[in-house]
């Protein structure tokens, strides 16, 4: 059964053209002129219940738009939605009862109230049982380590502590669908790891349906299984992740911090993408040589002071689908 039905979906915004000149401003006083922008279009696709489905796509690309449509935040323009048999703007209210929604850079929780009086809150808006409420909080507590930061008020926690809690917050009331819009976005790794953990128990121990959206692959090589990519309002590939990550993940980028002058090394697969100084960038093609092959001879080479492994930015990624369908297309 679809936990989420998306057909033909579209959103479009009109935004005010600047007037040039007096006249022009004049005129556009009486008679204001605007231009559509489609931030959406014709978007179609079904997420069956317990999936865990990534969805993305490069800055502006119509990820959040989608999001807000499937919440209720946000009127289409066309075309139609389901989430859990509700139309999300017409029913937004009923909604609301079954799913949770966690904005990375947008707070549920209130700055100046702790964390535990934010959940009592939230409790009563859900209008959920107070005996059931007080055993549900007790398990989120414990599972994400929180029972130090109930008292803290939310503006002094960190950002992972933060994100932590948002996620528990929107799980209180047990919804059936869990839309996740960046939520390691700034955060460390070791933070991202926790997170990740979280989402990835909510997914498998409670059946959620889990819908998230990230600008970090590594988000999206950890916890998913199937990935949506748009880009431009429109839909442009929906396959498996080991798919995504055979044909257009093939590289990861190295960031070195030397205690000695880099020398350059000989290893196959591996460009120096940017240095200065002591700061060293690395790209390494995976096809030629494994990651774990690099790091090593790089540590026998040089004192290295510091070391990241990122995955190539969701830019990239895009750019490197859009060429391969343009070659493709260009076989056919």
């Amino acid at each position: 059964m679809a936990a989420i039905e998306v057909r033909d979906l579209t959103k479009v915004f009109y935004r005010r053209e600047r007037a040039v000149g007096t006249a022009a401003a004049l005129r556009a006083l009486v008679r204001p002129r605007q231009r559509a922008v489609a931030a959406v279009q014709d978007v179609g696709f079904d997420v069956a219940a317990g999936q865990l489905l990534a969805f993305i796509g490069p800055n502006g690309a119509g990820k959040s738009t989608t999001i807000k449509m499937l919440t209720g935040i946000l009127f289409p323009s066309g075309g139609s939605a389901r989430v859990l048999g509700l139309v999300p703007w017409e029913q937004r209210v009923r909604l609301a009862f079954r799913i949770g929604a966690v904005f990375g850079q947008r707070s549920q929780l209130l700055l100046h109230l702790p964390p535990g009086d934010a959940f009592d809150l939230l409790a009563r808006i859900y209008e959920l049982d107070w005996d059931a409420y007080r055993q549900r909080r007790a398990e989120l507590v414990e599972r994400f380590e929180l029972a130090e930061l109930l008292g803290v008020p939310v503006r002094k926690l960190s950002l992972g502590q933060r994100m932590r809690c948002e996620i528990a917050a929107s799980l209180l009331h047990r919804p059936q669908v869990l839309f996740l819009d960046e939520p390691t976005i700034g955060l460390d790794p070791v933070a991202k790891g926790a997170v990740r953990e979280l989402i990835r128990h909510a997914n498998r121990e409670e059946g959620m349906t889990v819908f998230l959206t990230s600008h970090d692959a590594g988000d999206i090589e950890a916890l998913c299984k199937r990935v949506i990519v748009i880009n431009a309002g429109r839909l442009v590939l929906d396959d498996s992740v080991s798919n995504l990550r055979r044909h257009y993940m093939g590289s990861k980028v190295i960031d070195l911090k030397l205690a000695e002058a880099w020398a350059g090394i000989e290893a196959p697969g591996v460009s120096v993408v940017k240095g200065k100084g002591l700061a060293v960038k690395l790209r390494v093609d995976l096809a030629q040589a494994p990651i774990e092959a690099v790091v090593s001879r790089l540590l026998q080479r040089y004192h290295v002071e510091d070391i990241t492994i990122e995955d190539p930015p969701m830019e990239e990624i895009i750019a490197a689908i859009y060429r391969a369908q343009a070659e493709g297309g260009r076989g056919q």
